[in-house]
């Protein structure tokens, strides 16, 4: 048996999925989080029939007309797929907006059950829904559920009625049969007496006290929080906060543990292999496997915490407000107000940050926000950031909200550098976002949410990062001829003859050892990488300090070791987290951009913007620190020079083509 679950943006979708199921899909306060539908077999506790039930999580819609891709897969899937039963989530806290939809399912002839989620807060509010009218009114079952709880929440009884009404089809309270669907004054007409008739409905079960002369407590947050000059600021020191509590105070408390444990790892291999180990062989396994890794996984207890508050932020209602704040901004640099929730989502990984941008309705607005939003640092990127923070400044915190920043602030100047290449000019675009209620966010779905991040975290780093750091270090130990490199030679090795030459190109930029080119290049697989390379190639067992937030062996003395300033390790930094993304994110960029010339042209834009901020990082940093530029000044110019009057040289041809549209 299969069913559908379907029902408005925000309305508990996925929350009702994961609480029927047992999985630990991505649930946010806001719209636009389910981008693709999701399937999983009902719990057994809930199931009191005897055969299988599989529920398939679909994308929020408001009608089966749909207006972005999303709600395209929502209606192709219960049109065409054909499911045993549709179950329809309403929100109870607006019923008038959801019951839309919900007649529009009823006239497919599929089974509808309703969960009116959300009861709680309607109890809250005193408002009164009669259940038993709303399901006569509609000819289906409705049960009042409350997604959110684990008990006494209605959930058995839904999937219970679900089960009744396999197979005994559906009549529909409102037939819209005979209405000419190409005819767009039909369509208005029809959805305009669709409107009528739930109204009518809505009337007759619910009774809402409505206090519309009051301010209350969430409009007087509201006015602070999404004003448009106090918001940018309060978001500033969230993120501060944020970026604080999790690399600075409580991150590295909770790593102390985990860095015992790869510790004692470490020593048990070593004691184990003994003397009589080939010397080769106990290189790979100590320094290329459990110290490469441990050096990424070192920092995983920071990382959790950074999910966990913002897994708290984002269940709270506040990251819809920043989207509110952010829109104004976005739409003047000739993106949609959707291109935020993107970039948001991209901060925990930058691939469903890219997949989401399919909410976006306008072609070039959805491919410029797929090529745009990993330049948010994402979760993959947050080791590098943590390393760097700790080696290189004494406060970690102000890097990572400046790092947060820093991505806002090129989406914002390459948006108008690709409008004005493309040409087409700023069109009036409307950001209509239902701002969900603030509420206590919940404990348990922060620690899911943390939880699950980490889990793909570790998987990544027992998979990939795993294999790349023992390749580095079987590149390293040998030379072309597949013989050791000498103790002091390894110059001479496969790994420093390919990353060489990329060194070359990175002297302007303030690092030109070939170190860390080879980190720089392997954290293009995975980004994490970037932390494990630099562990391998320096044989660092362990990288992290918990007590100092430094390398073990001391900040001042690994930074000697990798030859950087402090200018110059900032100028790495950037130039590792905003140049083009992991190869998994540029493959998802290709699936949403649809075009092979935006694709590479994206990613050439990527890693030219990258180049040039690392450059002035560099440069600039030098000249104030030290009196003089920075090595490499004159070929590093020049680079940037031609990649900026290509850019320019494209923005003109996009002003030729959008003044010849407006003569035609």
């Amino acid at each position: 048996m299969k069913i559908a679950l379907t029902g408005n943006p925000n309305s508990g979708k996925t929350t009702l999925f994961n609480s029927i199921t047992g999985k630990i899909e991505h649930v946010g306060n806001w719209a636009g989080v389910t981008i693709d539908k999701k399937e999983g077999n009902i719990k057994k506790n809930l199931n009191k029939a005897d055969i299988e039930i599989t529920a398939v999580d679909l994308p929020g819609a408001y009608s089966m007309s749909p207006f972005t891709s999303e709600e395209s897969i929502t209606r192709d899937f219960v049109k065409n797929e054909s499911p045993d039963v549709i179950i329809n989530i309403v929100d109870a806290t607006n019923l008038s907006r959801s019951l839309f939809f919900t007649t529009q399912l009823m006239e497919l002839g599929i089974p509808v059950v309703i969960a009116l989620n959300k009861s709680d807060l309607n109890e809250k509010k005193k408002t009164a829904i009669n259940v038993i009218e709303l399901s006569k009114a509609l000819g289906c079952p409705v049960v009042k559920t409350v997604a959110t709880k684990s008990s006494s929440n209605g959930l058995e009884e839904l999937i219970s009625k679900a089960v009744e009404v396999k197979g005994k089809g559906q009549m529909s309270p409102y037939n819209s049969k005979g209405v000419d669907f190409t005819n767009s004054e039909e369509v208005k007409a029809s959805d305009k007496n669709r409107y009528e008739f739930v109204k009518g409905i809505v009337s007759k079960v619910e009774n809402r006290k409505v206090i519309s002369n009051r301010q209350t407590n969430q409009d007087a947050a509201d006015r602070i929080l999404a004003h448009k000059w106090f918001g940018i600021p309060i978001f500033a020191v969230v993120m501060w906060a944020v970026f604080s509590i999790s690399q600075t105070h409580l991150g590295p408390l909770l790593a102390d543990t985990l860095v015992g444990w790869i510790d004692a790892i470490y020593a048990w291999a070593e004691g184990a292999m003994g003397g009589g180990v080939s010397p080769i062989l106990k290189s790979l396994l100590l320094d290329g496997i459990i110290g490469g890794v441990g050096a990424v996984v070192g920092f995983l207890p920071l990382i959790m915490v950074l999910f966990f508050l913002l897994a708290l932020l984002e269940d709270c209602g506040y990251m819809a407000r920043v989207a509110v704040v952010m829109d104004r901004f976005f739409k003047r640099v000739g993106l949609s107000g959707k291109s935020i929730i993107p970039m948001v989502i991209g901060t925990g990984c930058a691939i469903p940050g890219v997949m989401a941008t399919r909410t976006i309705r306008n072609e070039r607005q959805r491919r410029t926000t797929a090529m745009l939003t990993p330049f948010m640092p994402c979760g993959a990127k947050l080791p590098v950031i943590a390393l760097f923070a700790g080696v290189f400044f004494n406060d970690a915190a102000w890097v990572g909200t400046t790092m947060y920043f820093m991505g806002i602030t090129i989406i914002i100047i390459s948006a108008l550098i690709v409008a004005k290449i493309t040409g087409e000019k700023n069109k009036r675009s409307y950001f209509i976002m239902e701002l969900p209620e603030y509420r206590f966010p919940s404990i348990k779905r922060a620690t899911i949410s943390m939880f699950s991040r980490a889990k793909a975290f570790i998987i990544k780093a027992s998979t990939i990062i795993l294999l790349c750091n023992a390749a580095v270090q079987v590149m390293q130990t040998f030379n072309w001829q597949f013989q050791v490199v000498a103790e002091g030679a390894e110059s001479t090795s496969i790994l420093a003859s390919i990353a060489s030459p990329f060194a070359i190109l990175l002297i302007p930029l303030g690092f030109g050892a070939w170190q860390l080119a080879a980190a720089a290049i392997t954290g293009f697989i995975a980004k994490e990488n970037v932390v494990g390379t630099l562990a391998v190639v320096y044989s660092i067992t362990n990288f992290i300090d918990t007590e100092e937030l430094a390398l073990v062996s001391g900040g001042a003395d690994v930074a000697s070791v990798m030859g950087l300033t402090s200018v110059a390790a900032l100028a790495y930094l950037m130039f590792n987290l905003f140049t083009p993304p992991c190869f998994a994110a540029i493959g998802a960029m290709n699936s949403e951009m649809e075009d092979r010339k935006w694709l590479w042209g994206g990613v050439a834009f990527q890693f030219s913007m990258g180049y040039i901020v690392a450059f002035m990082t560099y440069q600039i940093g030098t000249l104030i620190t030290t009196g003089s530029l920075g090595a490499g000044f004159i070929p590093g110019f020049v680079a940037v020079v031609a990649m900026v009057g290509y850019v320019v040289r494209l923005m003109k041809k996009g002003d030729n083509r959008a003044n010849q549209k407006n003569l035609a």
